[in-house]
């Protein structure tokens, strides 16, 4: 059985055991991304949940099934990102999901650079 995940610490740990990770920055705050782009992320809400990537038709299979350790607030509806909130009673669906997380964002193209002002 799969340890509960309580922290962002713990949620980054494990992001970082899947393959070709890298802790990073979005937004400048620390993060965990894939070819070049955020796929685990602090929320807004960073004392109950951390946030993820996904495609908007896996959250809302989320929402509906586990509405307790997957959800959105107004600043997250609609665009491709989920909270999971800490202990979930069901740790192994959030590392699955960290998982799906990690394999979707590394299939999207890698980002252009920005110009430096």
């Amino acid at each position: 059985m799969a340890e509960p995940i309580r922290t962002f610490e713990a949620a980054i740990a494990f992001a970082l055991s899947l393959s070709e990770t890298e802790l990073s920055t979005s937004y400048g705050k620390p993060a965990v991304k894939v070819n070049g782009r955020a796929f685990l992320f602090p929320s807004h809400e960073a004392e109950t949940s951390f946030g993820l990537a996904l495609d908007l038709d896996t959250i809302e299979m989320l929402k509906e099934t586990d509405p307790d350790t997957f959800w959105q607030t107004a600043h997250y509806e609609g665009w491709a990102g989920i909270l999971v909130r800490y202990d979930s009673a069901d740790p192994e669906r959030v590392q699955a999901m960290i998982e799906r997380s990690r394999d979707w964002t590394a299939g999207r193209p890698r980002p252009k650079a920005r110009k430096k002002k």
